[in-house]
């Protein structure tokens, strides 16, 4: 497991999610608002807005402010214009990274996250510069606990999925962008429990971290995932458990 997915994995043992719960609501509301800007209103119509709709509820954002959100992005209510925004830079031990924001100022963002890779041991790069060794797949990440991988890969095969991969305590199932709405569905009705899905960059390859570069490489990316404009955070770097369990602890 690397890139996006051991990220995940990261946050959940370090009980990052929980924690920054508000920083969670703002970003969902803004992925909101500019999906619906850029698509409509209307979700069944708009593939963007209706993930950011699943991930809202699933996240437990009262309904009024996906409501008001949406009514934001349409201008049905006033509000910030916010607009996409992609950053690409080197980290620590030269892993790619790849951030996804959604911005009403690209000029002061850019500028914070030049500050950001700069402190922790990385240099922001020109656009194109790493986006290359990404990408694009739907990644739902299934408990192993809550099923076989025989079930599980009959379900999402089915269903349109590309591969099944086992990898430390979860289950990764990979799609093409297209059809990860009627996998991720396929499984839902199955009634089994998902503990992560998105739409996310993949690392096409991936450089192993070890020492005192684990560290360093987390403080880069829990402080660009803390930053208010950015969405996600993506990255080729790979760390084996026994690594991970000393970052963590």
């Amino acid at each position: 497991m690397s890139g996006h997915s051991k990220w995940h994995s990261i946050k959940h043992k370090k009980g990052a999610a929980d924690a920054k719960r508000g920083k969670l609501f703002t970003s969902l509301i803004k992925e909101i608002t500019i999906a619906a800007r850029i698509g409509g209103g209307d979700a069944e119509g708009n593939p963007r807005l209706r993930t950011a709709i699943s991930t809202a509820k699933a996240a437990n954002m009262p309904a009024e402010n996906i409501k008001r959100a949406i009514q934001k992005g349409t201008g049905e209510l006033p509000g910030l214009s916010y607009e996409d925004a992609t950053y690409e830079g080197y980290g620590p031990n030269g892993i790619a990274v790849l951030i996804e924001a959604v911005t009403d100022n690209k000029n002061r963002t850019v500028s914070e996250i030049r500050h950001l890779f700069a402190k922790n041991g990385g240099n922001l790069g020109q656009s194109g510069c790493v986006s290359h060794l990404f990408q694009k797949k739907g990644l739902i990440l299934v408990n192993k606990s809550t099923t076989d991988e025989d079930n599980l890969m009959t379900i999402a095969l089915e269903a349109g999925a590309e591969d099944l991969k086992d990898s430390d305590e979860a289950f990764e199932v990979y799609t093409a962008p297209q059809d990860y709405d009627d996998v991720l569905e396929a499984i839902k009705k199955k009634e089994i429990p998902i503990t992560f899905s998105d739409l996310s960059m993949l690392p096409q390859t991936t450089l192993k971290i070890e020492g005192k570069s684990v560290q360093q490489v987390l403080r880069l990316m829990e402080s660009l995932e803390d930053h208010d404009d950015v969405q996600k955070v993506f990255s080729n770097f790979d760390i084996d458990e026994t690594e991970m369990e000393k970052a963590v602890s």
